[in-house]
């Protein structure tokens, strides 16, 4: 298996049997400790990455991975970040756009442990539009959640405006 180790993770989640992708839909709401049989499932995903690499995502990213793409296992698509798909479903009344951009929002100003609900209302978003996500992407923005620029950018794709607020 070659490319990055987010690569391989994502590449590795894709390929679930759809017993195990049941198994974490069932974690979505838990915690990694919270269950036996998903902490095994898991770290037979995760573990013998993590042992090739230290680059591979964090432990707390990946069970976040795991757990939404269960619920929403989306195509992955190169270049479909997460913040411009949801962009392109952005529609509707102006008081729907509005809840709209205020949930979007209320997600960017989650820390890493909470996010998970609002990962899983854009992901149903985007698959109600019939659209792609690039998991890569998202795991490693996700890994550098902290990061204000991280934010920012999601902010800025949503938008479709660059750093300096211009129109792309």
């Amino acid at each position: 298996m070659s490319g990055t180790a987010t690569e391989q993770y994502v590449s590795i989640l894709t390929r679930l049997k759809k017993g195990d992708i049941g198994l974490l839909r069932t974690h979505a709401g838990r915690g990694l400790d919270e269950s036996v049989d998903g902490f095994d499932l898991f770290t037979g995903l995760w573990w013998p990455l993590r042992e090739k690499s230290q680059s591979a995502p964090r432990r707390e990213v990946a069970w976040l991975i795991a757990k939404v793409y269960a619920v929403r296992p989306l195509a992955h698509s190169a270049g479909d970040v997460i913040a411009r798909q949801l962009r392109k479903c952005h529609s509707g009344e102006e008081s729907e756009r509005e809840r709209f951009r205020q949930k979007f929002d209320e997600m960017l100003m989650q820390p890493l442990d909470t996010i998970g609900p609002y990962l899983r209302w854009a992901l149903n978003k985007i698959a109600s539009n019939g659209l792609t996500l690039d998991w890569v992407k998202l795991t490693d923005d996700l890994s550098i959640w902290e990061r204000e620029s991280t934010r920012r950018r999601w902010a800025e794709q949503f938008l479709g405006t660059d750093e300096r607020g211009q129109i792309c």
